[in-house]
Formats: C-alpha cells, sequence, structure tokens
C-alpha cells in the first residue's frame, strides 16, 4: 500500500501522521505520479499550524512541490506517457508516495535536471522567477533587499539577480548563513540580529536605498522594510515566516515615499497553464546555463516529515530540503 503523510487538525509538527493511502486510477486529463523525491516548505507549516486555511479541510495531505514519474495517464492525455519524468508545484497533495494529479498542473524534466533539484526548486525556483521577472523586472543597474537570504528561496533569487545584473542585498540571522548568502549571489549580507538592516541598506547603497524589498518574514522585518525603499519603490510581501504584517493605513505609503506594495502568490501567477510552463521554462533553462546552481543541503525520508517541519520552523536548515519517499 502507498503511504502518504496526512494531517487530522491542526497544530505541532507531531500532528503530522505516515499513513497507507491509496491513490486511486487517474481520471481523464489526470495522471498517477510515484514520487521520488519531495520539496519542504513553510507553507507545508502554514497549512499544518492553521495560519492558512488548508485547501479542501481535513484529513490534508500537505506539501507543495515534487517530482517523480509517470505511472499511468486518464484519457485526453496525449502528451505525457508512463516513464516520463515530470515535476510540479501546487496547493497541497506531495507528502506521498503516489498521487493522482491534474496533467495541465505537471512539466516535463529535461534532461540535466535531477529528480531531487527538481523537488528543491519547483516551487521555490518559480516563486524567485515570477518575483524577478513579473512582480517587478529586475534589470541591470537596480538595487534589491532580500530578507532570509539564506532560505530556500533566496539562494537561488541570489543567484538569478546577479545574473541579472542587479546589487543584491540581503538579510540573515548568522555569520554562517551570511556566508552561504554570499556564496549564492549576494553581494552584501546583514546580520538582522547584530545590526539594523535599515541602516545597513543606507550604508551599502551611500543612501539611496533599493528599488524593490521582496519580504517573505513579514511581522519582524514590517514597517522597517519601507524605510529601505527610494520613493517610488516595491514593497513585495510574499510570505510571514515570522507572523502576518499588522494592519497599516495605507497612507504609510505615501509618507514613505509614494511606495508600491503588492501581495502576490505562485499559484495566481501560474494559474494559467502558458505560464506555468514558462516559468518552468525559464528556470529551466537558468539551472542548465549555470548560472544558478541548485544543492540540495538536508535530506529526511517522508516518515520524519515532522522531524523536517520542526527544524525548518527553527531555523536550522538552509537553502533547500527535500523528503524522500
Amino acid at each position: 500500500m502507498s503511504k502518504a503523510i496526512r494531517i487530522h487538525a491542526h497544530g505541532g509538527p507531531e500532528v503530522l501522521t505516515y499513513e497507507d493511502a491509496d491513490p486511486g486510477q487517474p481520471g481523464a486529463g489526470q495522471v498517477l505520479v510515484r514520487h521520488t523525491a519531495i520539496g519542504l516548505n513553510f507553507i507545508d507549516v502554514y497549512h499544518r499550524s492553521g495560519l492558512y486555511p488548508p485547501p479542501g479541510g481535513f484529513p490534508l495531505i500537505p506539501g507543495s512541490e515534487a517530482a517523480g514519474v509517470v505511472l499511468a495517464v486518464g484519457d485526453g492525455v496525449g502528451w505525457l506517457t508512463p516513464g516520463d519524468r515530470i515535476a510540479y508545484a501546487v496547493n497541497v497533495g506531495a507528502y506521498c508516495e503516489e498521487r493522482v494529479i491534474a496533467a495541465d498542473r505537471v512539466v516535463k524534466l529535461p534532461d540535466g535536471i535531477s529528480d531531487e533539484q527538481a523537488a528543491a526548486m519547483m516551487l521555490k525556483g518559480m516563486t524567485a522567477e515570477y518575483l524577478l521577472r513579473r512582480t517587478y523586472h529586475v534589470k541591470a543597474g537596480d538595487t534589491i533587499l532580500y530578507h532570509a537570504a539564506a532560505g530556500g528561496v533566496g539562494l537561488i533569487l541570489g543567484q538569478w539577480a546577479k545574473h541579472l545584473g542587479a546589487t543584491v542585498i540581503g538579510t540573515a540571522s548568522s555569520a554562517d548563513k551570511i556566508e552561504l548568502a554570499k556564496a549564492h549571489g549576494f553581494d552584501h549580507v546583514v546580520n538582522y540580529k547584530e545590526q539594523d538592516f535599515v541602516a545597513g541598506v543606507a550604508a551599502f547603497t551611500g543612501g539611496r536605498k533599493c528599488d524593490v524589498v521582496y519580504d517573505s518574514v513579514g511581522n519582524d522585518t514590517f514597517p522597517a522594510s519601507l524605510d529601505c525603499l527610494r520613493p517610488l519603490g516595491m514593497f513585495v510581501s510574499f510570505g510571514q515566516s515570522s507572523g502576518p504584517i499588522p494592519p497599516f493605513s495605507i497612507s504609510l505609503l505615501a509618507q514613505k515615499g509614494s511606495l508600491y506594495a503588492t501581495r502576490p502568490t505562485i499559484f495566481v501567477y501560474n494559474a494559467k497553464r502558458e505560464d506555468l510552463v514558462a516559468s518552468a521554462g525559464a528556470l529551466f533553462d537558468v539551472v542548465l546555463s549555470g548560472a544558478v546552481e541548485i544543492k540540495i543541503n538536508q535530506r529526511y525520508a517522508l516518515k520524519d516529515a515532522a522531524k523536517a517541519q520542526s527544524d525548518l520552523e527553527g531555523r536550522k536548515t538552509t537553502g533547500t530540503t527535500v523528503l524522500i519517499p
């Protein structure tokens, strides 16, 4: 019997249970996939804790990205065949050995991209893609600030932004994480536990500040992130690992320099099949070119998902992590 991690109620990592799970057979427009590697992300923690309402309620199989092999295809799926290597990033359902999934949500993996790389980068890498290329179009000469620079998205985005010709500033919580970020494209990194990152950004930029701030931390970095932006700059809030940003008056944006603010999600940006394919293609291209390197820094067995999430929440992981079924 195939196995899966399920959640039956909100709580800590202990609510993740390892259970039998029959994936069933694919219907029209679907494929049955055997996972070879599964990505670990903070959104998985948000669904478990209740910070984000779980899609479809309980019981819930969490997990947003994975790679694997097609076992069977349903009617109307002419572009995939059993044996094809695929990967995806969706809302939930990845913490399992086998699953049925809509075929239009998966993409074929090119030669040169391993299953583990794909599982580690689909959600994080396509997040970096839309942040850099669509939410704010980063170009040569821009200066950006990215919080949590040593995290999974950060290590990809730092390399990609540097490849685009930007000056890349980050924040991190330890000397080891600072060095890791600097090895992945970041020009400057502030230890936010020891230094005021607003002052650090001002010093690095000679007072000019940044064109865009990418913030997945939330409560702990707001509203200070706004003070890192030059007039007409953009604040991009795309996560809340320290808790949600408190309500604020929109007039604050005027006071800080006629700023822009947005709260994007990958699932809206890649809702259309053509956008998903283009985003994944751009990610594959930049990895295959060597401009962005995907390293797997931690591996856990799928049955040890609770330990993996506990380590993620405790800031004991760096970069990308995969679960192995």
